[in-house]
């Protein structure tokens, strides 16, 4: 029998559609319900792809004396953080607030009169194992809190509520002005920092960092870290590491590991997009390093061959577990991507296996529960005989070989990866949603890569995406952040906005280093739409008092309890990080000096936690060197071709069709241009000294 969840768009939710708890979405009734019978609210927060979400789901949701009492003295609401980012963030910082420590799945109890969390955890065993409490026993006391301990509970709620609204407001107890160049300095110097450190555990992209560290090599800041060193190294720690499945293309989402060796096979598109546009940063920036150009190549293979729905946008993400046959009853973690020492023996020669051994780390006993994660070796190019036994490897996974196959239909859920009669192994599940904010990701990426490799297909294939988004993500002319099967819905948060923005320069910019019959047409197509949407982005996110965007749009955040602004990069980067530099860059593109004005504003709001915490603020600092340093270059196709492609990270390009006679290009700094530059070189030389002349 299927509880409330059963008819849910979303993957995850409907993964708890058999479970014996009375499972409510969140929604009106839901709250109304929970209020009208003085029921807590069990909220738990979680999405497809997440291994601990998953085994909660089979374990304690699964139980009947857990469910039983759950639907006696609770009100469950199951959200699926990757439609409902704005409520994840709320009730994460509660989390943390409450534990010092954050993760998912993200269960928590809230009140039902006011919606504020009284406790929260993450995973929580049947039974007691781990340092953990079972979870029967923490109900029961939960409850038993609830009803007895009204004083306390009182006190609490207002201490919670009292830190949220003070997270939300960010008082400005900064003295450092945003013109000043320590805030950028300072910020530079811990996130270059905190790439560098050995972890203890987990090993993350952190593409944010990188991308500021990045951007830092190109001043003369003193550093107790050399920044182009470090830069480097993330990029091989990608490149080459485990974190890679070398076999079919794409990124896990982290290592269990400091060294970069044994993923969790979870595969995100938001991952992949930045470590896409990183990578071609590096190799633009003069990093050409063949293992990056190889990492690129078949993650956008990958995304082809597995992430791209036939309407041409970019499903969400890959499970990390998948069945090793049909009869299993429980995926297993990595089988889709790990080989045996002796599968190894039977698919290659053993000349073939002792090269792999040479540049990969494969042994007898393996690396990961007696199975091996491929990791190289060495960077450099790959032979063509090792190139050949990564084919077999790929031929065995899929049952077909490279050049054959060019679309791998997904396995949209559990049913699906053990009845479809698969050619290699069962495929991990894949959730097919479509969310604007990650696909913008990977549009970006793809354009950054098209230009810088000069690769006309990944500008066609991040065009498709974007096109998909312009023609269906808009309903009453409001902009829509999800789409199920070509079905929008869920209104649009600010990284939607955001992300996408940014997406549609960065196709703009695109347009012009990739000249062809198109090209004049798409450029001004491209900034025609970003101009409309960040329009639509200020008129209903924008917070007037405070400065910056709020996550949710005015007629779109009743049921919160907070109103917040997005600052700090997770996972993915910050939403006020990546709009205020969207409208640097688009002041210059239009000449409309309020977009500079809205800048200055955001960059103030949170001036004070970027001086406070600039760990926590990449993303701000990145769009703060892009209000001192941008760059507006005026010039014609043939130079703006040849130039774009450098790394350049503030410039924007602009085609005139006139010049002054004798010059080849403007370079503009602010709201003045220097003088015509008469060569090439000499415009290189301009826009390389604007770029620090802050």
């Amino acid at each position: 029998m299927t509880n409330r969840l059963a008819e849910a768009k979303s993957l995850y939710l409907r993964k708890h559609a058999e479970n014996p708890i009375d499972w409510w979405p969140w929604c009106d009734e839901a709250l109304a319900t929970a209020k009208a019978e003085n029921k807590p609210i069990f909220l738990s927060i979680g999405y497809s792809s997440c291994h601990w979400c998953t085994v909660m789901e089979g374990e304690a949701f699964s139980d009947l004396a857990i469910a039983q009492y759950m639907n006696d003295n609770f009100l469950p609401i199951k959200v699926d953080r990757e439609e409902r980012p704005d409520l994840d963030s709320i009730y994460m910082q509660a989390l943390q607030m409450m534990s010092g420590q954050g993760g998912w799945p993200l269960n928590v109890f809230v009140s039902p009169d006011d919606l504020v969390p009284f406790y929260a955890g993450t995973y929580f065993p049947v039974e007691p194992r781990y340092g953990r409490p079972g979870f029967l026993q923490v109900l029961q006391a939960i409850r038993r809190y609830y009803d007895t301990e009204t004083e306390d509970l009182r006190q609490r709620k207002a201490v919670v509520v009292e830190s949220l609204l003070t997270s939300a407001v960010l008082q400005d107890a900064s003295t450092q002005d945003v013109q000043s160049s320590e805030l950028l300095q300072q910020g530079g110097e811990t996130c270059t920092g905190i790439i560098t450190r050995h972890q203890s555990g987990n090993s993350f992209p952190m593409i944010p960092y990188a991308e500021l560290a990045l951007r830092g090599t190109r001043f003369n800041f003193p550093s107790r870290y050399d920044g182009q060193e470090v830069c480097q190294q993330r990029g091989l720690d990608l490149a080459l590491g485990g974190i890679y499945d070398h076999v079919g293309g794409g990124f896990h989402r982290y290592t269990v590991d400091p060294t970069w060796t044994v993923p969790h096979f979870e595969k995100m598109l938001y991952d992949n997009g930045q470590i896409v546009e990183y990578l071609a940063n590096l190799w633009s920036a003069g990093r050409q390093e063949s293992a990056f150009q190889r990492a690129i190549a078949l993650t956008v293979e990958w995304l082809q061959r597995e992430m791209t729905a036939p309407e041409g946008y970019f499903y969400a993400a890959q499970d990390a577990d998948s069945f090793i046959n049909p009869t299993a009853v429980e995926p297993e973690e990595g089988a889709f991507y790990v080989w045996s020492y002796s599968e190894l023996e039977k698919l290659l020669t053993p000349e073939a296996l002792t090269e792999l051994q040479q540049q990969f780390t494969v042994t007898p006993s393996g690396n990961f529960e007696g199975n091996n994660v491929l990791q190289r070796r060495h960077p450099g190019e790959l032979s063509a005989s090792l190139e050949d036994s990564l084919g077999k490897l790929f031929t065995s996974r899929y049952g077909v070989t490279p050049e054959s196959l060019d679309t791998f239909p997904p396995a949209r859920n559990n049913e699906e990866a053990k009845n479809v009669n698969w050619p290699g192994r069962i495929p991990s599940v894949t959730d097919t949603k479509m969310i604007v904010a990650w696909n913008s990701l990977m549009i970006s990426g793809l354009a950054k890569a098209a230009l810088v490799f000069q690769q006309p297909l990944y500008r066609e294939i991040a065009t498709r995406a974007a096109n998909f988004i312009l023609n269906h993500q808009f309903v009453d002319r409001r902009f829509h952040r999800l789409n199920y099967g070509g079905q929008p819905t869920v209104l649009a948060q600010s990284e939607d906005y955001a992300f996408f923005i940014k997406a549609l320069l960065d196709l703009h910019q695109a347009s012009l280093g990739i000249v062809d019959e198109s090209s004049s047409y798409q450029h001004s197509f491209w900034l025609g739409k970003a101009i409309a949407l960040q329009e639509e982005f200020n008129e209903f996110l924008w917070s007037v008092e405070l400065g910056g965007y709020y996550n949710t749009s005015s007629d779109a955040s009743q049921d919160l309890i907070v109103r917040e602004r997005s600052y700090a990069d997770n996972a993915t980067p910050s939403a006020n990080g990546i709009a205020i530099a969207n409208l640097v860059r688009l002041t210059w593109l239009t000449d409309n000096l309020h977009y500079l004005d809205l800048a200055e504003q955001g960059l103030k709001a949170f001036q004070s936690v970027m001086s406070r915490a600039p760990q926590a603020t990449p993303s701000l600092l990145t769009a703060l060197d892009w209000y001192r340093n941008s760059t507006l270059v005026r010039s014609t196709p043939e130079q703006i071709k040849s130039l774009i492609p450098k790394y350049l990270p503030s410039v924007v390009f602009t085609v005139v069709p006139d010049l002054p006679a004798g010059s080849v290009g403007l370079v503009c700094q602010g709201l003045k241009c220097l003088p015509a530059a008469a060569s090439v070189e000499h415009l290189l030389q301009q826009v390389q000294q604007s770029q620090v002349r802050a």
